[in-house]
């Protein structure tokens, strides 16, 4: 048996063993299979199916569905490119060579998106905001008033009504019931007879109130059942007295169980007690309720500890609030007995007593308390009459001699003779008050006054206002040579009585010097102290930070002061020499500047700018032979000095001295040729009206200094006036190959093709200008400006969007997207641009514009205020602030604006430029300049 055993008998069987499958046995299916056989139209089993699935074939059909997910092969379901929106094959088996070919076409696919992804994104980008800017959202157009309502604030919010009520009339005002108080006699007559009335009878107000036609009254045949709980016995009547008093009993059985019985004193704390009763304390108008609570509170500390004074005064308030003047006066008098020795119960008696009574109870509180210094003022204030107000101080002062207070405020009484007795006895008094020795110190004569100030001295050693004021005496008394001898003295005494030197409070008190006019002693404290508590390396940084501070508390002694120490220790320091040069300036007369650049330049000879700015204080005090004077020196302590023989240039033909300025340039460009003096060789020539000399010049200029772009736009400026078009275009041209990073060649040669109507050359220019100068504000503006010249405004958006795209922080830019819009999206432009420059000037003047076109008067000129002080060399912003003033301003307000201007003498601005770089304008003078700018200036934005 066991040999003829299969040996393949109780293994697994193989991978993909069918059986029957090599017979051929497979394939075939039995009726017990798939089930009797039915018609398609044969009802189902289930009598209850929902609709759908009623037949045999609606069963049919949603399990071939279940089965396999057929697809839609409708022809409304076909696309001629993609095919079937349904995969054909999704229902075969998926195999790996399927996944290999799906990983092939997506990296495929994912290659031919990338392709032109940046374009098509670009594109559609840029047709969305078309949209949005031909159509935009309720959203944006109310985005500037959503962003007011950052302002708003929260009484604003909380008066805002509400919402309309939409209920008819009678459900939004209900009538309330009419509840009339009636007397104890009703609800006693009421319990006796047991009847229950909720309301009172029509009939009844019919005929006379309460009185009916039916004999009887109220009284009804049958009799209710009486309560006899509320009654009083024997009576029959309610006793409502009874049950208030029942109420109080109770109340105070409450109260006083907070109280320990055993020692007599409370366990709540009397001042935690006050705390909360300060808070329930009601205002006018406050709840009754919580006045009450108030009242029984303080009864209850009053009971309690009833040597408390605040408790007292808490209660005397609570009634005075109420409105009880009279009870309060009665609780706290007696709280005056209670606490006779409490000062503060004596001065609030004396408040809420009237005059007369007041004066007799601050007399009572003077007997319980002699020593009180407050009583005693508050004494002094109830008297009208100055001779009592007089007597009563010095009764007090008997009582109180040590009193600084007292004696202050009897001095103050006292003419200047009577008050120097009484404080020469005040200081005898209270020897260690300040106040009193200085105080007597000024009323008396100089010599008394020094003496008395060395007695000071001895008695306060420790107190440096003795000393300032010491030699502020002698300042004043002429003696200026003591003056630094006495701080000296006062630094070395301080210090020797272990008094700190407190750097900070010795500047104030010379501040204060500066102020009161005393220079000398304002200068002596600063030599002495400035110096104190600085590492070394810090001394020149400090000393800066100290003068610019002094200059903002209008202490120009005390800065001036710092900087000739400055000086004294940094001679050879030009930063520090330029920084009191333009203090001076700024602050100080003409003599006193050029008296500090005269030691300047001997200190730092090589400083220009120091010979400069003295040469020019010469030239505008009219002094023409000194400025000269000063330059010539100048020249031997600077030979062949660019700036100097330039501004030497600039005086001669400022006072129209052309010979000599054409010498001077002649033999600048001989021993120093640099750019700039080739340059001004060929302005002075051109502004002459000797074309071919300043052509000549400038051909030979550039043959030295081809790299200079300045050269080559005076060439085509000047080729251009002479309406040489095609050599204009040609320098302009050959200068961008030269310096093609100059923005201004750029503009000039774009602007000409404009002015001869090649506007389609003119914007090739500018494109071309960008690629080779990305990031430049000024090329993008002329770019926007260009279209918008041109009427196309919708090109001139869309190349402002991609502008401010590359340059986000540009505030040129910002400032002339925020008038492209549209007046109703200005506003929210502007904060746009606020956001993204937040100091910009050009950003500053737009949003001052913008409150001008809106007639926001004060705004505007606020916005120009701070235009101009952020930026004061911007000339646009001058110019529209002075038009403004035109307008709207005084003349005062005007003046004001032109002088400042000229103090600050702007340099750039593309309005500002266009006039003073006109040949026709070289000699006009920085207000005249603002003038003609501001005429140029039209409102249409």
């Amino acid at each position: 048996m066991n040999k003829k055993k299969k040996p393949f008998l109780g293994m697994p069987a193989p991978l993909g063993y069918v059986p029957g499958l090599g017979r051929g046995a497979t394939g075939f299916t039995t009726r017990s299979d798939i089930g009797p056989a039915r018609d398609a139209n044969d009802p189902v089993d289930d009598r209850h199916a929902p609709p759908g699935k009623r037949t045999v074939g609606d069963q049919m059909k949603k399990s071939q569905a279940a089965d396999d997910d057929d697809e839609d092969l409708n022809d409304t379901n076909y696309d001629e490119f993609n095919g079937y929106a349904g995969s054909l094959f999704s229902s075969g088996p998926y195999e790996k060579d399927d996944e290999e070919a799906d990983a092939i076409y997506a990296a495929l696919d994912k290659r031919m998106d990338e392709r032109r992804k940046e374009r098509r994104e670009q594109r559609e980008k840029e047709e969305i905001e078309k949209y949005r800017m031909e159509r935009p959202k309720i959203q944006q157009q109310f985005s500037d008033l959503k962003r007011k309502l950052a302002e708003v604030t929260e009484e604003e919010w909380l008066s805002i009504p509400e919402v309309g009520d939409a209920r008819n009339k009678r459900q939004r005002n209900p009538r309330y019931e009419k509840l009339t108080p009636v007397p104890d006699s009703f609800f006693a007559k009421h319990l006796q007879t047991g009847e229950n009335h909720t309301s009172v009878d029509p009939r009844q107000t019919q005929f006379g109130g309460l009185n009916t036609p039916y004999p009887g009254g109220l009284n009804t045949p049958y009799p209710g059942g009486m309560t006899p709980g509320l009654m009083t016995p024997g009576t029959g009547e309610l006793d409502m007295r009874k049950i208030g008093q029942a109420r109080n009993t109770l109340m105070d059985m409450r109260l006083s169980q907070v109280s320990d019985s055993v020692s007599g004193q409370t366990v709540v704390d009397p001042k935690g007690y006050l705390t909360d009763l300060n808070s329930m304390i009601p205002t006018h108008g406050g709840d009754i309720n919580d006045i009450k609570k108030a009242r029984l509170l303080l009864k209850s500390v009053r009971e309690t500890n009833p040597h408390h004074p605040p408790a007292w005064i808490a209660s005397a308030r609570l009634e005075e609030v109420t409105g009880k003047l009279q009870v309060a006066r009665n609780l706290i008098m007696k709280g005056t007995e209670m606490c006779p020795k409490s000062e503060d119960v004596w001065l609030e008696a004396a408040r809420l007593q009237p005059g007369d009574t007041a004066k007799a109870v601050v007399a009572q509180a003077v007997r319980h308390l002699p020593q009180s210094v407050r009583i005693y003022i508050r004494a002094a204030e109830l008297e009208t009459d100055i001779r009592a107000k007089k007597r009563v101080l010095r009764k007090a002062l008997e009582h109180v001699p040590n009193s600084v207070r007292l004696w202050k405020a009897a001095v103050e009484l006292e003419e200047p003779e009577d008050a120097r007795i009484m404080l020469s006895r005040a200081v005898e008094c209270c020897p260690t008050s300040v106040e009193l020795w200085l105080a007597l110190a000024r009323l008396e004569t100089y010599e008394n006054a020094r003496k008395v100030l060395n007695k000071a001295r001895e008695n306060i050693p420790t107190d440096r206002h003795i000393w300032v004021t010491a030699a502020k005496l002698e300042e004043a008394n002429g003696n200026t040579q003591m003056v630094e001898k006495i701080i000296d003295r006062a630094i070395t005494s301080l210090r020797a009585n272990g008094v700190e030197i407190n750097r900070e409070q010795w500047i104030q008190d010379a501040e204060e010097c500066d102020k009161a006019g005393s220079v000398a002693t304002c200068q002596a404290v600063m030599r002495a102290v400035i110096g104190i508590g600085i590492e070394e390396e810090d001394r020149k940084h400090t000393w800066m930070e100290d003068a610019d501070s002094c200059v903002a508390h209008n202490a120009l002694e005390c800065a001036r002061a710092i900087y000739a120490y400055a000086l004294q220790v940094f001679p050879s320091k030009k930063s520090v020499w330029l920084r009191a040069a333009y203090f001076e300036k700024n602050h100080g007369t003409r003599e006193s500047l050029e008296a500090l650049l005269q030691r300047a330049v001997a200190h730092c000879p090589k400083a220009e700018v120091l010979w400069l700015m003295g040469a020019k204080s010469k030239w505008l005090a009219g002094d023409v032979p000194a400025a000269r004077s000063i330059l010539a020196l100048a020249f031997q302590a600077n030979p062949n000095s660019e700036e100097i023989w330039l501004a030497a240039v600039k005086l001669e033909s400022e006072n129209n001295e052309y010979e000599r300025a054409r010498r001077l340039l002649a033999k600048a460009r001989s021993s120093a040729p640099t750019a700039r003096v080739f340059m001004k060789s060929v302005k002075l020539e051109w502004v002459l009206g000797n074309i071919e000399a300043a052509q000549e010049l400038c051909e030979e200029a550039l043959k030295h200094y081809e790299d200079f772009p300045k050269l080559w736009m005076m060439k085509g400026q000047i080729e251009e006036q002479e309406e040489q078009t095609d050599k204009a275009r040609e320098a302009y041209s050959q200068g961008l190959k030269k310096c093609p990073h100059s923005t201004p060649l750029w503009l000039l040669l774009s602007r000409l093709e404009e002015k001869i109507g090649q506007l389609t050359r003119a914007r090739a220019i500018l494109e071309k200008s960008r690629l080779k100068n990305p990031k430049n504000p000024g090329l993008w503006l002329e770019s926007v400006r260009l279209e918008y010249r041109a009427g196309l405004k919708n090109i001139a958006n869309t190349l402002m969007a991609k502008a401010l795209q590359e340059c986000p922080s540009s505030g040129v830019l910002w400032s002339e997207a925020i008038f492209l819009e549209a007046r109703p999206q200005r506003k929210t432009k502007s904060v746009d641009a606020l956001k993204k420059c937040e100091h910009d000037p050009h950003v500053l003047l737009a949003v001052a514009k913008l409150f001008w076109s809106e007639r926001k008067i004060t705004k505007a000129r606020e916005w120009f205020h701070r235009t101009v002080k952020i930026d004061s060399d911007l000339g646009d912003a001058w110019a529209l602030f002075y038009k403004f003033e035109l307008q709207h301003g005084t003349e005062e307000q005007r003046e004001e604006v032109r002088r400042r201007c000229e103090n600050a003498e702007p340099r750039h601005g593309e309005l500002w430029c266009a006039v003073s770089k006109d040949i026709a304008n070289w000699q006009r003078k920085i207000g005249e300049i603002l003038v003609l700018v501001a005429a140029r200036i039209k409102n249409t934005f």
